[in-house]
């Protein structure tokens, strides 16, 4: 079928006299499900929508706004598949020169909050044409929000971009449903009951199901207030058993948000991946060299949504939720079939997953029902006893895989999540994932090493990665293979004092480890860990949080993960003296030669059971890390829209 139009040219070559919806995003124009405006964009012309695409407009002028001519129906707004701020900056707000979502990764191609801009823009261009605004950007900045970049609580997007409805979460049943509400003539202002969407209304009616928040004036003003409204944000996020949540700003003004809409079932995840998609980018950016993005994920899949981890730092539980859905196994395999006839593939299928690659399903089948627990974690602190564990599906999947003609290796680079690999008294799985799907290297997150931190994390404790360490390494030499662990960490997470770097870096020393990929935790909009970030407080039990706020700390405590590395010597040297650990200069500041012969020495004795770096492959994936603090994630790193 083609791509769907960018020009006016191209819609009159298809008979368009006027588009119903013109989209405007901040990313290229990517035709890949790995990306949010693919798939909206795919569902609506499923429906028998015309979609037009404005990707990247010029947003310093309202022409650009109104190169379709006046939509039918109205203007989808999102900023693309990562927040516009974090896609700029960096956890210490340094100007990033590349985008991996441009042509030639080009920076500049959009604007600092894109969603605003846009949607400004765009009423300026019409000032009577309706304005959905949408995808992770307008999603985690639904309601009253911690902004890193202004260290302050901002209001609703929705509000800042006068626009007149948000979509959160994954939108397809809700656009759909906004679009046929539209196309019947109903005035955008009274499309206020939709599952799945945040409105404006002047007036509200409380009942049972609806519950009123803090309002903005106290939120942004008292982080008490703030932590006690996200925590009531935080019970009310899934579909069972979620209240309508009204937040009031003043003047008869509430922001209004609706229950969240339920999970596609395996039935529509499958039709959503079976549209014709085009795979990658538009053609008219070969001239720039592409759109670096579609790399990480063009000869991936995309198995499932959702994730019932429930780590503090991930923002996927109010994104896409804590319940799990799965596409099929035909319909994987046919997106696997496809994908060896693509030009260029060469074998291998770089990563069969989702936010987390072995979740097939809901924690337990009482959240299908009830929902999932308001106050507890599958997971953390240990599995639930309820948690049903098995990798036999996602193992009759990877074998199917395999099999197909034309494929050499798949492998699973979207993330394993060990807790639940050990709870599985089956070996089969973590057998067949060591002889078949690593190469050479294995990615989990156990992100710290200090229970302390972990707990606030909502990670399991050190000895769970020990173990899993221990169980990696035992198959592997069975085996007779040699292949290493690639934990990912986290420095100065909420929760984190020196001297939990210092027991970190301590634990590195002491394994070999010499850490390579390290994220300094990044407070961006939706996550408890932003929250705690914030208001210095854990919103789910209002109690004290350390939080390393000052660049020095911060800084200190990265140093101390990368101990090894000379330029650090004096920043490791201030952190001891400071945590009062002077007993450790000698073990951690021996010289960055020892430390690195330790490593070699761990690696080539025993089968080598860890290592921290990255493989060649994976060295292009640092904007999918930052994606993960959102979970866009949507992924790079969790390849989803």
């Amino acid at each position: 079928m083609g791509f769907l139009p960018v020009t006016r040219e191209e819609c009159e070559e298809r008979g368009w006299q006027q588009p119903d919806f013109v989209f405007i995003t901040g990313d290229g124009y990517i035709d890949h499900p790995s990306f949010g405006t693919a798939i909206i964009s795919r569902v609506l012309e499923n429906r028998g929508y015309k979609v037009a695409i404005l990707a990247q407009p010029d947003w310093s002028r309202k022409e650009d706004f109104m190169r379709f001519g006046r939509p039918r129906l109205g203007f989808l707004i999102n900023g693309g598949n990562v927040d516009s701020m974090v896609n700029h900056y960096s956890v210490f707000k340094h100007k990033r020169r590349t985008d991996a979502y441009s042509p030639g990764g080009v920076s500049g191609k959009r604007p600092n909050r894109a969603v605003i801009v846009y949607s400004n823009r765009a009423r300026e261009a019409y000032k009577d044409v309706p304005i959905i605004i949408g995808g992770i950007e307008a999603s985690l900045r639904r309601l009253g929000h911690y902004d890193y970049w202004e260290d302050s609580v901002r209001r609703s997007v929705l509000l800042d971009a006068k626009a007149d409805i948000l979509i959160y979460g994954m939108g397809e049943k809700a656009i759909v449903e906004v679009a046929e509400a539209l196309d019947s003539g109903i005035e955008a202002r009274d499309v206020s009951w939709i599952r799945g969407t945040c409105v404006k209304a002047r007036e509200l009616y409380m009942d049972e199901d609806t519950r009123l928040l803090p309002d903005f004036q106290a939120v942004s003003s008292s982080k008490q207030s703030y932590a006690e409204s996200f925590a009531i944000q935080y019970e009310n996020n899934d579909y069972v058993t979620a209240k309508r949540l009204a937040e009031p700003y003043g003047e008869n003004l509430y922001l209004v948000q609706n229950p969240p809409q339920p999970p596609l079932d395996t039935q529509e995840l499958d039709d959503v991946y079976s549209l014709p998609y085009e795979g990658t980018y538009h053609p008219m950016y070969e001239e720039a060299g592409g759109i670096p993005a579609i790399r990480e994920v063009e000869f991936s899949i995309i198995s499932s949504r959702g994730c019932f981890g429930g780590c503090a730092f991930c923002a996927l539980t109010f994104h896409q939720g804590r319940q799990v859905r799965s596409r099929s196994r035909e319909s994987i395999l046919r997106e696997g079939q496809k994908l060896t006839s693509l030009p260029g593939f060469k074998g291998y299928i770089h990563d069969v997953g989702g936010p987390t690659a072995n979740f097939r399903g809901p924690a337990c089948q009482k959240q299908v029902t009830k929902g999932v627990c308001a106050h507890k974690d599958c997971l953390y602190p240990q599995p639930c006893s309820q948690l049903e564990v098995d990798h036999r599906e996602y193992l009759e999947i990877l074998r199917g895989l395999r099999g197909l003609d034309g494929v050499k290796k798949v492998f699973i680079r979207s993330g394993i999540r060990f807790d639940y690999l050990l709870a599985d008294s089956n070996e089969d799985f973590l057998r067949e994932l060591c002889q078949h799907h690593v190469s050479g290297m294995l990615k989990v997150a156990p992100e710290h090493i200090s229970d302390q931190v972990l707990s606030y994390m909502h990670k399991p404790p050190k000895e769970v990665f020990e173990a899993f360490s221990r169980k990696y390494k035992k198959i592997n030499q069975q085996l007779g293979l040699k292949q290493y662990l690639i934990p990912y960490l986290i420095s100065s997470h909420p929760g984190s004092r020196l001297e939990d770097a210092v027991e970190l870096a301590v634990f590195l020393q002491d394994n070999g480890f010499v850490p390579d990929q390290v994220q300094d935790f990044y407070p961006t909009p939706g996550t408890l860990a932003t929250c705690m970030y914030y208001t210095e407080l854990d919103p789910l039990t209002m109690k004290k949080v350390y939080v390393a706020k000052s660049l020095q700390e911060k800084r200190m405590q990265r140093a101390l993960i990368h101990f090894n590395k000379p330029e650090n010597r004096e920043l490791v040297r201030e952190a001891l003296v400071k945590a009062g650990r002077q007993d450790l200069m000698a073990k951690l500041l021996g010289g960055s030669g020892k430390a690195r012969a330790d490593f070699r020495k761990n690696q080539s004795g025993g089968g080598g059971q860890r290592q921290l770096g990255r493989s060649r492959n994976e060295k292009n994936s640092q904007s999918a890390r930052d994606s993960k603090t959102l979970k866009n994630g949507e992924k790079s790193r969790n390849k989803r829209s």
